[in-house]
């Protein structure tokens, strides 16, 4: 049985950094794309990054390019979101979604998602 779960998140102060994990457990690791989404309330949920089964291929959005970083370890079947320079609306509930790789897509849509982690930026 799949399973993504995330840890992680909390409350953090605007400028604050926290690292959100996504183990994954279930599937063999490192054949898929992992990718980190987000929802804020009343807002559509939104991909903040993904990372190739390898690593070696990473993306992000825009508004968090130079703050966030992604990374895995294959060995711990575990992705990782580093986030730097929070701001308050990087306030989100935050998700690891697993997809199968497609050719010529980085990211593809996700078919696995984990139950998320609450992220709060706030003084």
């Amino acid at each position: 049985q799949l399973q993504l779960v995330e840890s992680g998140g909390g409350l953090v102060q605007p400028g604050g950094s926290l690292r959100l994990s996504c183990a994954a457990s279930g599937f063999t690791f490192r054949d898929y794309v992992i990718q980190w989404f987000r929802q804020a309330p009343g807002k559509e949920r939104e991909g903040v990054s993904c990372i190739s089964g390898s690593g070696g291929s990473t993306n992000y959005t825009d508004s968090v390019k130079g703050r966030f970083t992604i990374s895995r370890d294959n060995a711990k079947n575990t992705v990782y979101l580093q986030m730097n320079s929070l701001k308050p609306d990087d306030t989100a509930v935050y998700y690891c979604a697993a997809a199968f790789p497609v050719f010529g897509l980085l990211c593809p849509a996700p078919g696995y998602w984990g139950q998320g982690t609450q992220v709060t930026v706030s003084s």
